[in-house]
């Protein structure tokens, strides 16, 4: 994990034009490392807390194909998954387009 902050932290990463939603729970570890990530990278993103809020949980259940577990990521709409999910795309360099395309819907 240093490894891959110290890498991030050296370099610059530009042109960060995506709609980047993440579904949270404030005290969740894996939320706030994936957090923590995207803040690395510079990325904006709108967070949905759901603590305690069934309906959002709902609607997270239901554009994540079922998956129940926290975070969810979504980029353009597009589910990526978890925290786990997210630091794979960073570790085979494919996060960084993810994050540069923005696709209007």
């Amino acid at each position: 994990m240093l490894n891959l902050i110290s890498r991030i932290l050296g370099q610059k990463t530009t042109n960060i034009n995506a709609k980047v939603e993440i579904y949270t729970w404030q005290t969740c570890p894996y939320c706030i490392k994936a957090k923590l990530l995207l803040w690395l990278k510079g990325c904006k993103f709108e967070e949905h807390k759901i603590d305690g809020n069934e309906d959002a949980r709902k609607l997270m259940t239901k554009r994540a194909n079922g998956r129940k577990t926290l975070p969810q990521i979504f980029i353009n709409n597009q589910h990526i998954g978890g925290c786990d999910d997210l630091y794979n795309l960073e570790e085979k360099n494919q996060l960084d387009s993810l994050l540069s395309n923005f696709l209007e819907t």
